[in-house]
């Protein structure tokens, strides 16, 4: 029988997946793309987690569960989208849920490594959840979703695993502090979908909005 923290890693594997699958179908990839940006955007952060972490062999490699995960979810997918017309907002909502999981349970891999700082958890946990959907962006030719403007994406995932590191730290339960941070993470990225959130942005002039070119005076 699955326990608890695996069943919702390999959930967290699926929605990731299902969040790629869907990129690469707006991309109109064929199903070999399909499968390459599912595997990327499910597994991406996990990896660079784990060899920064120095944990051998990488999850995904030591257990073929993972990839048959992906496989299936890129093919519930790809049959969904031919069936049905998937709403706008389904790679999104895909993505939010997947952060929320990833992020959290980046975190705990992080303490279980030996990881005690709260910044050192809260990196690892975020790049856990935000890697594997930045590498899917840049194959696909995006502007990765975590340096757009007006997304609170890794803002998302930096206050859930802060929120669990200082929870757990109190004397709450592991298990309670992990749901707490997901709600979070899952609660900020959708807020940041509904209303438009977004951190204030930084923007320095070009020089030729100061100095025009010459003949454009």
């Amino acid at each position: 029988m699955l326990q608890v923290p695996r069943l919702l890693d390999l959930l967290g594997v699926f929605v990731f997946a299902v969040s790629g699958a869907l990129a690469a179908g707006r991309k109109q990839l064929d199903l070999l793309g399909v499968l390459v940006l599912a595997t990327v955007t499910a597994v991406g952060g996990g990896t660079l987690r784990d060899v920064l972490l120095d944990r051998h062999p990488v999850a995904w490699l030591a257990d073929p569960t993972y990839l048959l995960v992906i496989a299936l979810a890129a093919a519930a997918t790809v049959v969904w989208t031919r069936t049905r017309r998937p709403p706008w907002y389904a790679i999104l909502v895909a993505d939010a849920l997947g952060l929320a999981l990833f992020a959290v349970m980046g975190a705990q891999i992080a303490e279980q490594a030996g990881v005690r700082s709260l910044a050192g958890i809260s990196v690892l946990g975020t790049m856990t959840g935000v890697a594997g959907g930045a590498l899917r962006d840049v194959l696909s030719a995006e502007i990765p979703l975590v340096l757009r403007r007006g997304n609170l994406y890794a803002s998302a995932a930096i206050a859930g695993t802060l929120a669990y590191g200082v929870l757990e730290r109190l004397g709450v339960p592991s298990s309670v502090a992990a749901l707490v941070g997901m709600a979070i993470v899952a609660g900020v990225r959708f807020a940041s979908i509904r209303w438009r959130l977004s951190l204030p942005t930084y923007a320095v002039p070009h020089p030729t909005d100061e100095y025009p070119a010459p003949g454009r005076e």
